[in-house]
């Protein structure tokens, strides 16, 4: 039988032919967990008495989802990640230096690798043709002590995407528009690959926003299969030498196919309180909002930030929106610096937090009033998210955040592209 590409994967590294439905137990190359799941997996590290890391060079603590700490609960978590890591030799990333789901494919994951993390959206990495997870944090610290882990093989969903994407629309509207026909319940443990000539064409950047939101529709992976642009974004990373070609079988079996035309979608925004529940931009047009943030796990990337600048540049956010910008690591900061792209953003009214994940998850930095409106390039929108339960999310790709952010209202990106069109 012919073989989808997270079968590929896990066959490689087992050295036998693996199917959907089999129990495998799968040599791991990365583990990873952040500072709000890492506690946990050390604690359980200690509960189950474990004292060897299998290996420490590949296991990384990431200090991004509460950095700097915002209070004394924090800073002595942070403390416990760096004292474990002293002790065992694992890796540390450090406040400041980016989120994890950034940070990994920059300078770790490569194609073919196997990733867990205790974060759902380690889902990401695929992007670069891994299979990677996210997992709890007792499976974790287990992962850690063994470098080997258990998976069922999940049966694939191959979503065939063709076509050129319209002027104002992005592969954040891509992936939300698969969420919505897919819903949030649609890919329990199964796999999401990404396929088709528009997907061929895509960078990386935009590979890995879609693959980070696979998790939304409730799957286990998102792959992508590695090639010449793979290869090209591990070569502007200084590890070329990871590059290996994986991609599915042409008749490989797969679950179930969904097809997508590119040139027929529309900005999409996920509208409050989940990620399927996803409605044309037109639908929402004149939205008041009150936050606008750019950045995250999913849209915080230099092509992002780029894009966003060409729209801000010489304009003035509604002085009734607060824009928040959070480049996703170090490394994009310190070019965005280069490039002057900050100083429109600041200019256009906006404000730029260190490295990390900012306000997405309601820790510090941008949390919302009750009542208020925050429209996001994050990947989740739920009830309380951004801490408080009282607000409102809803989810746009930058250029829809971008034009937003000047109006102070939901606006079509559209309406800011017609002259440029040829």
């Amino acid at each position: 039988m012919k073989q989808t590409l997270v079968e590929k994967i896990l066959s490689r590294k087992c050295n036998k032919k693996i199917t959907a439905g089999d129990i495998a137990i799968v040599p791991l190359d990365w583990v990873m967990a952040q500072d709000g799941t890492a506690p946990l997996a050390i604690d359980s590290w200690k509960k189950l008495g474990l004292h060897k890391v299998a290996k420490p060079k590949n296991t990384i603590f990431f200090l991004d989802h509460s950095a700097p700490a915002p209070r004394k609960e924090m800073a002595g978590h942070h403390q416990v990640m760096r004292e474990f890591a002293k002790e065992h030799g694992t890796v540390i990333s450090n406040v400041g230096d980016g989120i994890c789901h950034q940070i990994l494919p920059e300078s770790y994951v490569g194609p073919g690798d196997i990733v867990i993390g205790a974060d759902s959206h380690t889902c990401t990495h695929g992007a670069l043709g891994a299979f990677a997870t996210g997992m709890g944090s007792t499976d974790i610290a287990v992962g850690m002590a063994l470098g080997k882990m258990w998976f069922k093989v999940p049966a694939t969903i191959k979503v065939e995407v063709t076509g050129k994407f319209p002027e104002g629309v992005t592969a954040k509207d891509l992936i939300l528009n698969v969420i919505s026909i897919l819903s949030s319940e649609g890919a329990i443990y199964k796999a999401l690959e990404f396929t088709g000539k528009t997907i061929s064409n895509l960078p990386i950047n935009e590979r890995l926003t879609i693959c980070n939101m696979a998790v939304e529709a409730g799957a286990k992976v998102g792959v992508v299969a590695s090639d010449e642009i793979t290869k090209e974004y591990l070569a502007s990373m200084g590890r070329e030498k990871q590059y290996i070609e994986i991609k599915a079988d042409e008749d490989a079996s797969y679950e179930k196919i969904i097809s997508i035309d590119a040139g027929k979608l529309s900005p999409q925004i996920a509208a409050p309180h989940g990620v399927d529940n996803v409605k044309d931009v037109k639908e929402l047009r004149g939205t008041k909002v009150d936050q606008v943030l750019i950045g995250t796990c999913t849209n915080g990337r230099l092509e992002d930030f780029r894009a966003v600048c060409k729209i801000l540049k010489g304009k003035k956010c509604a002085k009734s929106v607060r824009l928040v910008v959070v480049p996703a690591s170090k490394k994009i900061y310190a070019q965005g610096l280069k490039e002057g792209l900050w100083e429109i953003i600041v200019e256009a009214g906006g404000l730029i937090l260190p490295p990390g994940c900012g306000p997405c998850v309601g820790i510090h930095q941008g949390i919302l009033a009750d009542g208020e409106v925050c429209l996001s390039t994050a990947n989740r929108n739920f009830q309380g998210r951004m801490g408080n339960p009282n607000s409102y999310i809803y989810l746009a790709s930058p250029l829809t955040a971008a034009v937003s952010a000047i109006k102070g209202e939901i606006t079509d990106p559209r309406d800011y592209f017609p002259q440029d069109k040829k």
